[in-house]
C-alpha cells in the first residue's frame, strides 16, 4: 500500500510541473515511523528495562510497593516468580515478582507528612489573620 501512496505521489509531482508540496508531503509521511518509534517505542522499552531490573533486584528484607498499592516488606522467596510479603505483624502475602512495581522508600513518607503538617498550619494562620 504505500509503495502505491509514493508511486501516485511521483506521478502527480511529474504531471503537476511544480511538485515541492508532494515532495513535503512524502517527506512527512517518511518522518511519521521515526517520530513514533523515538516518542512512543523508545521510551517504553526503557521503562520495560528499568522494571524488569527492579524486579531481579529485589531481596529479603526490602520494602516495596506492589502494583495494588500494598506496602510490605519481603520476608522469604516462594520459587524464581513468588515472594512472600508481610504487609501487618504476623500477615504475609504470597505474591508473584512481577506485582512489584516499586521499592518504597521511608524517607518519601516522611516527607510527605511534614509537607502537609505545614500546609495545614499555613492555612490555619492564614485564617486567623483573615478573621483579625
Amino acid at each position: 500500500m504505500s509503495s502505491q501512496l509514493i508511486t501516485s505521489l511521483i506521478a502527480q509531482e511529474s504531471s503537476s510541473g511544480g511538485g515541492s508540496g508532494a515532495i513535503i508531503q512524502l517527506g512527512i509521511l517518511l518522518l511519521i515511523p521515526f517520530a513514533m518509534y523515538f516518542f512512543l517505542i523508545r521510551p517504553q522499552r526503557r521503562r520495560m528495562r528499568e522494571q524488569q531490573e527492579l524486579q531481579r533486584s529485589i531481596q529479603v528484607g526490602d520494602e516495596v510497593i506492589t502494583t495494588s498499592g500494598v506496602y510490605g516488606i519481603i520476608t522469604g522467596e516462594d520459587g524464581d516468580s513468588r515472594f512472600w510479603l508481610e504487609i501487618d505483624d504476623d500477615v504475609q502475602i504470597r505474591i508473584a515478582r512481577a506485582a512489584i512495581s516499586g521499592k518504597a522508600s521511608t524517607d518519601d513518607d516522611a516527607g510527605d507528612s511534614a509537607d502537609s503538617s505545614e500546609t495545614v498550619s499555613a492555612n490555619a494562620d492564614a485564617d486567623a489573620d483573615a478573621d483579625d
